[in-house]
C-alpha cells in the first residue's frame, strides 16, 4: 500500500505538463496518489505522467465535453476521483484598450471556463460519492488589479467567486472546494507573459517583499495541503501564497 498524505487517492491535475501543474503532479505522486495528468496533446504530459507512475489524458479545458471525458476516464480506469486540481491557464500581457477580442475570450475560456467545467464534472462525482477535495488555481490577480492583465484579472476574480459558490453548494456532501492565489511564480507561463531577459526576471523578483519569485514546488506544497486531510475543515478559502506581494507597499526585495 502506498504511503503519504494522499496515499491511494485518485487525483486529476489539469495543466499538468509544466509549471505549477508539473510540480504538483510530482508531489502528489510522491505522497502516494494515483495521478491523472491532463494537458494538450502536444504537451509533455505523456512523459510526465509516465515518470510519476500515472496516466496521461490529452485534454483541452476549453471544451466541456473533454473535461467530462477526463473525469469519466479517471473514474473508469482508477475507480473514482478524490482530488481535482483545476490548474490549466494562460496569461498574456495587454492593456485593456488594446486587448483583442480573441485574446480576451480565449483567456476566459481557459482560465475561468476550464475551472467551471472542472468543478461541474468533478463535483458531480464527488457529491454523489460524498467525499473529495477540489483546488482551483486563481492568483493574486484574482484579489487585486494588475495593469496590463485585464482579461487575466477578470478570469481569476471569477475563479475566486465560483470557488466560494461551489464550496457552499458542495459542503452538505462533505466535498471541500478551495483555490490557491499565487504571486509571480518562476514558470514558463510567466516567462512567456512578461519576457525572458535577466532584467525582467530581476524586476519580477523585486516585486515581492521576500525578494524573489516563488518556485513551482512552493505552490504545489500549498495545493497538497488544501487537497489533503490536513485541511479537513478548510473550504471556500482563497489561499494567498505571494511572498508578501499583497501585504502592502515596500518590503525586503532589493
Amino acid at each position: 500500500m502506498a504511503q503519504g498524505r494522499i496515499a491511494d487517492r485518485v487525483a486529476i491535475v489539469t495543466g499538468g505538463a509544466s509549471g505549477i501543474g508539473k510540480a504538483t503532479v510530482e508531489l502528489f505522486a510522491r505522497e502516494g496518489a494515483r495521478v491523472v495528468v491532463a494537458d494538450l496533446p502536444n504537451s509533455d504530459g505523456e512523459a510526465i505522467a509516465k515518470s510519476a507512475g500515472g496516466m496521461f489524458v490529452p485534454t483541452d479545458v476549453r471544451d466541456p465535453k473533454a473535461i467530462e471525458r477526463l473525469v469519466q476516464t479517471a473514474c473508469d480506469k482508477l475507480g473514482g476521483l478524490d482530488i481535482m486540481f483545476n490548474n490549466a491557464g494562460i496569461g498574456i500581457v495587454a492593456p485593456l484598450l488594446e486587448t483583442p477580442e480573441d485574446l480576451y475570450f480565449n483567456t476566459l475560456r481557459i482560465d475561468l471556463d476550464g475551472v467551471y467545467w472542472g468543478l461541474k464534472f468533478a463535483g458531480r462525482v464527488m457529491v454523489q460519492q460524498k467525499r473529495g477535495a477540489i483546488v482551483n488555481t486563481a492568483s493574486v490577480a484574482g484579489i487585486r488589479g494588475s495593469q496590463g492583465l485585464s482579461a487575466y484579472n477578470a478570469a481569476k476574480h471569477g475563479v475566486v467567486g465560483i470557488t466560494r459558490t461551489a464550496a457552499l453548494e458542495f459542503a452538505p456532501a462533505g466535498v471541500r472546494v478551495n483555490c490557491i492565489c499565487p504571486g509571480i511564480v518562476d514558470t514558463p507561463l510567466v516567462a512567456n507573459a512578461f519576457g525572458k531577459t535577466e532584467k525582467i526576471r530581476e524586476t519580477l523578483h523585486r516585486a515581492h517583499p521576500l525578494g524573489r519569485m516563488a518556485k513551482p514546488e512552493e505552490i504545489a506544497r500549498c495545493v497538497l495541503f488544501l487537497a489533503s486531510d490536513d485541511a479537513s475543515f478548510v473550504t471556500g478559502h482563497a489561499l494567498v501564497v505571494d511572498g508578501g506581494l499583497c501585504a502592502g507597499a515596500g518590503g525586503g526585495g532589493n
